[in-house]
């Protein structure tokens, strides 16, 4: 009871700040305050939007917003979110362009698990749907998820991944975009063994922690500090009340919003500020950068305790994935059994969540790959976010990916000449 209490006590100061705000705003925007000459009350109003929308989006599941795509006959067609596969703990979706003839590249990109929605991935969608048939993971939060539906560990997720894969068909190709990645790598080699015809056509591993010792950062110095008691005992929450899943242990979503703004509090708070100076004077706009940025980023959903907990522990600290010792069912997943799958690793060069070096690490476990199917990028003054959905990836990264996943696409036969 007090682990739910403490998660109930969490969305009070959560609601009640987004109430302040509001608040603030409506008291402040009184018509009789203009003929008091004071910019005080303008702030204040200012302030008050600012602060409300904050606390607002804390809750609020981003819409993917991708209305149409222009294709090669130069028109645009409607794109429609189509729920391919549903399971209680995440969806494999489809982002059909309606009336445009289907594209030879067809992709999965395989979202994290770590505090954000799917959406987070939304420029990443865009950028791909032009030239190629798109998938994506779409992870479900956990406090909608009642108990009754089970748990839901790393295993599980290499399960869902494998499935995912084995739906979309043979000549899908993976990209897994950073906390996934050691997964997606797992789950390839699953189906490598148990169903080889199932398998990928490639596998992109962008900015994973695939092994955490290969470059120290500030994820895995905490990973090796905390013990997994303390973790449990500080951390693992009880969902409220007010949800479905009531009772469900979780790594709530707003703990981890906390911990993300702490690693860069200097750079937030002066955005926030700027924010509120630029209401103030009427510069800001309902989709300006700032609240495009923080629409997304401030929207967080919890993950399963078991979940967060085995990944700490299998990942971080015992590096299963690293050493090649990851089970699924009690049975070894081996990564060498992985022999006609063409590997590429994405790396930012100034990436401080997962350092260059953990990615890489990718390749040197595919001892049964040749090194022709092998291929890495490192992308120079690029950090985390750049790689996959930043100037980098848009430039550099995204060209690379696709000539890649052409480079091992089977050739077209060419048909014959008739006299």
């Amino acid at each position: 009871m007090r682990h739910m209490m403490t998660y109930d006590l969490m969305e009070t100061v959560r609601n009640t700040n987004q109430w302040i705000g509001a608040t603030a705003t409506s008291m402040a925007s009184y018509p009789i305050w203009g003929i008091v000459p004071n910019p005080g009350f303008r702030m204040m109003a200012a302030w008050g939007e600012v602060t409300e929308r904050t606390f607002s989006r804390m809750i609020t599941k981003p819409d993917w917003g991708i209305d149409s795509v222009v294709a090669s006959d130069g028109r645009d067609h409607l794109v429609s979110v189509e729920v391919e596969v549903a399971r209680p703990f995440g969806d494999l979706i489809r982002f059909r362009v309606n009336g445009r003839p289907e594209k030879r590249r067809r992709i999965l990109l395989v979202a994290p698990m770590s505090g954000h929605y799917a959406t987070l991935l939304r420029s990443t969608v865009q950028s791909l749907l032009p030239d190629a048939e798109v998938w994506i993971t779409d992870w479900h939060n956990a406090r909608d998820i009642p108990v009754s539906e089970g748990k839901f560990d790393i295993e599980d997720y290499t399960l869902y991944l494998s499935d995912f894969i084995r739906h979309t068909g043979p000549n899908i190709n993976v990209i897994a975009v950073c906390q996934p990645a050691p997964l997606a790598l797992a789950a390839t080699a699953y189906l490598a063994a148990k169903d080889p015809k199932a398998q990928p056509r490639t596998l992109t591993l962008i900015g994973g922690p695939i092994d955490p010792d290969a470059a120290r950062t500030d994820v895995t110095d905490f990973g090796r500090r905390v013990t997994m008691g303390q973790l449990e005992h500080f951390i693992i929450q009880r969902v409220g009340f007010n949800y479905a899943g009531v009772g469900r242990m979780v790594y709530p979503g707003l703990l981890q919003l906390a911990s993300f703004m702490s690693m860069n509090g200097e750079t937030h708070t002066r955005a926030f500020t700027d924010q509120i100076l630029r209401v103030a004077k009427g510069e800001a706009g309902d989709h300006d950068k700032h609240n495009r940025f923080y629409d997304e980023y401030l929207a967080v959903m919890d993950m399963t305790a078991e979940f967060y907990l085995s990944t700490v522990e299998r990942i971080f600290k015992e590096r299963e994935i690293a050493q090649n010792k990851f089970t699924v069912a009690g049975r070894q997943v081996d990564i060498a059994a992985i022999t006609n799958v063409a590997v590429k690793t994405v790396e930012g060069e100034n990436d401080d969540i997962s350092a260059p070096g953990q990615c890489l690490a990718a390749l040197d476990l595919l001892t049964g790959l040749p090194d022709a199917k092998k291929a890495s990028h490192l992308e120079p003054n690029a950090g985390h976010y750049g790689i996959f959905a930043g100037k980098s990836w848009r430039n550099n990264i995204r060209p690379l990916v696709l000539d890649f996943i052409d480079q091992n696409a089977p050739r077209r036969k060419r048909k014959k000449k008739t006299a």
